[in-house]
């Protein structure tokens, strides 16, 4: 385990746009930057720029809404296009109260809005909806299988959003989409400083990685969709960030 890790926010990647090579503006924000990949480092990626670059976009003006979806928004008070493209990437209606729905997407997260955003997706309105990448699993081994081709690097690459969590305020950065890496750490059987042998304990140590990328890549403004860490302690492989999901029968809360 490393004393200290360092994180880089990647300057200078435009506003993206469907199509777009990622992986060729990553290389050229990490140029700018004056760095290389290297082995062991990990990139995390925000969700919204591989949703536009992916052309997962949804202009609210092309949408019709179906008779659920207006059901819901009159419950909720939220515009019933925008309801309709959470409908859609989603498996069911977890919690609707007010104006808060919860509902678990296509990939089994169980988030607010099915992870529907419409912050930093190129519209002041808000007339612009940004789904969730269809596998971000698989966007995740994408972008890495690129960049490697070019670096020749062993990396992990993590793909992140913001969630609120059911029992704090405030939003966090989590891993929905992982490659490189297995998303969690297995610390038990291990000893502790006194000798006492872990029994439960496993690490999202995605997650980590992702809340700490927020640290730099924010929630407004800042322009740096992407932060390499270095220094980092990860368990390698090939995992999914799926595999952090808790199943329905161990899930006392839903």
């Amino acid at each position: 385990m490393m004393a200290d890790i360092s994180l880089y926010g990647l300057p200078g990647i435009p506003d993206v746009q469907p199509g777009d090579d990622l992986p060729a503006l990553i290389l050229e924000a990490l140029a700018r930057a004056g760095l290389t990949l290297r082995d062991g480092d990990v990139l995390v990626v925000t969700q919204k720029i591989v949703s536009k670059a992916e052309g997962a976009a949804v202009r609210l003006a092309d949408v019709t809404p179906s008779p659920q979806a207006v059901e819901l928004a009159q419950r909720t008070g939220k515009d019933a296009r925008l309801v309709e493209v959470m409908l859609r990437g989603s498996r069911g209606v977890i919690r609707q109260r007010g104006g808060v729905l919860i509902l678990e997407t296509r990939h089994g997260w169980i988030c607010a809005n099915a992870g529907v955003d419409r912050s930093n997706v190129g519209s002041a309105t808000g007339e612009i909806a940004l789904p969730l990448p269809l596998d971000p699993d698989a966007s995740a081994r994408r972008l890495r299988d690129a960049l490697r081709a070019v670096s020749g690097a062993d990396f992990a690459v993590i793909i992140s959003d913001t969630y609120g969590r059911a029992w704090r305020k405030g939003t966090v950065n989590m891993a929905i989409g992982v490659a490189g890496m297995l998303p969690l750490a297995d610390e038990r059987g291990r000893p502790d400083m006194f000798g006492y042998h872990l029994r439960v304990t496993v690490v999202a140590r995605a997650d980590e990685l992702a809340a700490a990328a927020g640290l730099v890549s924010g929630q407004a403004d800042q322009r740096l969709p992407v932060v390499l860490i270095r220094g980092a302690s990860y368990p390698r492989g090939e995992g999914r960030a799926v595999e952090m999901q808790r199943p329905p029968e161990q899930d006392l809360f839903r």
